[in-house]
């Protein structure tokens, strides 16, 4: 396997398949005694980052007391 003049280089699917990394998994890298370590970054923060990019998406002009009261008939 080569290194592009990017710095890139393709991951074997048989390796993404058994780690279970597809496109837009974050990843992070560790030397260990010369040897390049990558590993799925933990998911840490990854509820926060779908409440901050739904935070303000509704167009419901309703409190959430207001909605629960709907749902609970």
């Amino acid at each position: 396997m080569r290194l592009t003049s990017k710095g890139q280089v393709t991951i074997p699917q048989a390796i993404r398949d058994a780690t279970g990394i597809v496109p837009g998994t974050e990843v992070e890298f560790d030397v260990d005694d010369g040897a390049v370590i990558i590993r799925r970054a933990p998911r840490e923060g990854a509820g926060e980052a779908l409440v901050a990019r739904l935070r303000g998406s509704g167009d419901v002009p309703l409190s959430t007391d207001e909605i629960m009261a709907l749902t609970r008939g």
